[in-house]
């Protein structure tokens, strides 16, 4: 049996050995096991991640809106209720894809068996 893409399971938010059982019991809380397969998830942290992404990522797209929209002759009620529909953009954008990255993080670490950093006190000779 062929494993699926840990990229497209994470982007379907799918367990990455079977493609099938769901990654989180809600909306950011890991499933400890897959409920089709048993993988254990919580063999995989992606800690920061995910947010440091998402957050680059939509910032990066978005930014060059908050710079210019001061710089608009617009008069003060459609600046502010621009400024308030592109903070919701930036907040909507970032809940929305948070839950995705996040599945793809950690397919990919549990597909490649990533772990944490070991330093040994013998190799640093």
């Amino acid at each position: 049996m062929s494993h699926p893409s840990p990229i497209i399971s994470g982007i379907r938010q799918r367990c990455g050995q079977c493609g099938e059982g769901k990654l989180y019991s809600s909306y950011l809380k890991l499933n400890e096991s897959c409920p089709v397969c048993g993988r254990d998830m919580t063999a995989a942290d992606t800690a920061d991640g995910p947010a440091f992404f998402v957050g680059f990522g939509v910032l990066l797209l978005l930014a060059p809106f908050l710079f210019l929209l001061p710089m608009s002759p617009l008069p003060l009620v459609p600046m502010v209720i621009a400024f308030i529909a592109l903070c919701a953009a930036v907040i909507g954008l970032c809940l929305w894809l948070l839950p995705v990255a996040k599945g793809v993080l950690l397919n990919l670490q549990l597909h490649h068996g990533a772990e944490q950093a070991s330093f040994n006190s013998e190799d640093q000779n």
